[in-house]
């Protein structure tokens, strides 16, 4: 049962993927088109960047006081999350399922 669980964040992973993969990106072409300052910042290919996902995961985009940029990388931010945690999890129960038997 709990290797079921597992699966089941694995499934939650997958979905925070895709909003990831939709929302981020979206993000990205934002911040070049309105904010050349900050993507030049971020650097060119930012989308696996560990800064640039550092810049998401601390919410730092919020400083912009841009109101469209929020509503881009609030949905990047909260699916980054959901990947993380759901990875996170099925890791621990996969962990957790060997130790039980």
């Amino acid at each position: 049962m709990t290797l079921f669980f597992a699966l089941c964040f694995v499934g939650v992973a997958v979905a925070g993927f895709c909003a990831f993969v939709i929302f981020w990106p979206l993000t990205l072409v934002h911040l070049r088109d309105r904010h050349q300052a900050l993507a030049a910042a971020l650097g060119p290919g930012a989308f696996l960047k560990p800064a640039a996902l550092q810049w998401l995961l601390v919410r730092r985009y919020r400083d912009t006081g841009d109101r469209a940029l929020s509503g881009l990388a609030t949905p990047a931010w909260l699916a980054l999350l959901t990947l993380l945690t759901g990875l996170g999890m099925a890791a621990l129960l996969g962990l957790l399922s060997t130790v039980i038997k």
